[in-house]
């Protein structure tokens, strides 16, 4: 079956890639193959009763399908070139910039509008955290909320679905470069396309890592970040949520001189279980609706590592990590931060018995035998740096949860417009090509290429 343009991944960077190639070129024939479900078919068979832990699905339902892992996630969108990827790189910050921006009228236009943006410009909190050595990164952030940002998603799918062939369930095994551009082959079938955008996100790691491999496009090791997520009483941090909902917080240890990060803060969230590659790791979600919050505020707390050599698997060295964490616990570990700095583990008892109802059913244990101590040390020493801007973050009752790890691709080697070396016509877009680690940057990415392949 031939197509003009095939895009492999049905994240944000497929589903904009698809949407540009809709509008500026009706007549070209798109399909999209996506490993995971359609978007209504997405569903966690955990419901804290009958299931209460993560059951190893064929595809996890968090992490694939239409919308990619972000379908699920608070719907985050960080409109910001100081994080969130290296796109700027490639096409110059203003262009980035614009880039997103745009995603942003398409996600207002598709079930988005009325959502809020918030901004850290001219905001009190940049000169509180300089006084305590904590430095906020500066952004506008788009909130849709886990429950907006899946109408969202359900709009573009209905606008896409009949102009696209969309092909669910469909993992794609191989990419060959052929005479009049690529052949995609499945298991079952083989599609040839002229042009070919490959869009794979973070789940996706091993396999781009393979396909690189195969057509020997160069890649360079990329990071990975490793640390917990933090669950406490909303309340300790509504200063700032209210007014940045997102406040991307960084600090340097006095110990080691490490960067430890806030990440992903999901005001009145939820935390929950993510399965990548067969390995359970923890993540949050946020909703807009007030009837699904909760009373308890999460984000995550990432220590980043780069290796050189002679050890270049940062996502293998995550891995160990959170496969020591699931060997220990079952799954997910989770420990009160007094349990912590006091050397001993959480019990069920001491869980039930803080002031503080967990989001996750987590088994409690001891992040000290799972976490290296540079790691865990510079977690520990980034929650009393935070206690100083918003006090009671370093709470006996503080909730640690272990592991959560951020897998990055290995940066493919392509061009300023993203075009991989030495194959004309094939793409590598979004958090699968190593160069974008959010939505806003993944999203603005699929629409670059599919600009370029309309000119």
């Amino acid at each position: 079956m031939n197509y003009d343009v095939i895009i492999i991944g049905a994240g944000p960077g497929g589903i904009f890639s698809a949407f540009e190639l809709v509008k500026q070129k009706p007549e070209l024939k798109v399909a999209v193959f996506e490993a995971g479900h359609s978007l209504e078919k997405r569903r966690c068979p955990i419901d804290g009763e009958k299931v209460k832990s993560c059951i190893a699905c064929k595809t996890c339902s968090i992490m694939s399908g239409f919308g990619g892992a972000g379908a699920f996630s608070d719907g985050k969108y960080n409109i910001t070139n100081d994080f969130g990827g290296t796109l700027y790189e490639y096409i110059g910050k203003k262009k980035a910039l614009e880039l997103m921006h745009y995603v942003d009228e398409i996600n207002m236009t598709y079930g988005g509008e009325g959502t809020k943006l918030y901004s850290t410009a001219g905001t009190k909190f940049k000169k509180l955290c300089i006084q305590n050595d904590l430095h906020l990164l500066d952004a506008s952030v788009r909130h849709l909320g886990t429950d907006i940002n899946y109408i969202v998603l359900e709009n573009l799918y209905n606008f896409l679905k009949d102009k696209v062939e969309f092909f669910f369930d469909t993992p794609v095994e191989h990419v060959l470069s052929t005479e009049n551009g690529y052949e995609v082959q499945t298991a079952k079938e083989s599609y040839s396309c002229e042009k070919c955008v490959i869009s794979v996100g973070r789940s996706g790691s091993k396999w781009m890592e393979k396909v690189c491999g195969e057509m020997g496009i160069p890649t360079k090791s990329n990071r990975v970040d490793i640390g917990v997520r933090v669950e406490l009483p909303a309340e300790v941090f509504s200063h700032l949520t209210d007014e940045l909902y997102e406040s991307k917080i960084v600090y340097r240890t006095k110990e080691y001189g490490d960067l430890v990060r806030t990440f992903c803060m999901n005001p009145k969230g939820a935390v929950v279980n993510e399965n990548t590659n067969g390995i359970i790791t923890v993540n949050g979600h946020s909703y807009e609706d007030p009837a699904k919050q909760t009373e308890n505020t999460n984000f995550a707390l990432l220590v980043a590592k780069h290796f050189s050599e002679p050890f270049k698997d940062s996502n293998g060295y995550g891995e160990s990590i959170a496969r020591l964490s699931n060997m220990l616990g079952g799954g997910v570990i989770v420990q009160r931060f007094g349990d912590l700095i006091r050397g001993r583990r959480s019990t069920e008892d001491r869980i039930e018995g803080a002031f503080i109802t967990p989001t996750l059913n987590a088994t409690p244990g001891d992040l000290s035998l799972v976490l290296p101590k540079r790691i865990l040390d510079g977690i520990i020493e980034m929650l009393y740096a935070l206690d100083k801007v918003a006090p009671g973050t370093a709470n006996d009752d503080t909730l640690l949860y272990g592991v959560e790890v951020k897998f990055y691709n290995m940066e493919v080697e392509v061009g300023s417009d993203l075009m991989a070396k030495d194959y004309k016509g094939l793409y590598i877009i979004g958090d699968g090509s190593g160069i974008t680690h959010s939505l806003s940057h993944a999203s603005a990415s699929g629409v670059l290429v599919a600009r370029e392949i309309a000119e």
